[in-house]
């Protein structure tokens, strides 16, 4: 069975990224493609690395961080990765978790300062 590669064109456009960012991540060695010649091909290892990188972005992970991830991976394995997760999980989501605080704060604050505002104004919240 043959493994079924994507071009820098294709890659960019599975996980909807610019190719400047694909580019980035190449350079910042998050990913490493096949070259040939001047075209990059990525296969499946490349494309599950794209995918965890996407997740950790969502996540609010800096890109350190995932490239460090996958590092522990490489070098000692799934134990040693999936433990290093569990912390960098804790901490984003206290990180996360202090974040919504600061949102709720300003949301209520801005409610009470439209409200009041509406009053000078004579209208009704």
């Amino acid at each position: 069975m043959t493994e079924q590669k994507l071009s820098f064109k294709e890659m960019c456009a599975e996980f909807d990224v610019t190719p400047r960012t694909l580019r980035y991540y190449e350079y910042i060695e998050l990913l490493q493609p096949d070259r040939e010649g001047r075209s990059r091909y990525y296969g499946p290892r490349e494309r599950a690395r794209m995918k965890l990188i996407m997740r950790g972005r969502k996540f609010g992970f800096q890109l350190e961080e995932i490239r460090q991830w996958l590092l522990i991976y490489e070098n000692e394995g799934d134990e040693a990765q999936n433990r290093a997760f569990v912390e960098m999980a804790d901490r984003q989501m206290e990180e996360l978790r202090k974040q919504r605080e600061q949102i709720d704060e300003a949301m209520q604050e801005l409610t009470d300062l439209r409200a009041t505002t509406l009053g000078l104004l004579g209208q009704d919240a």
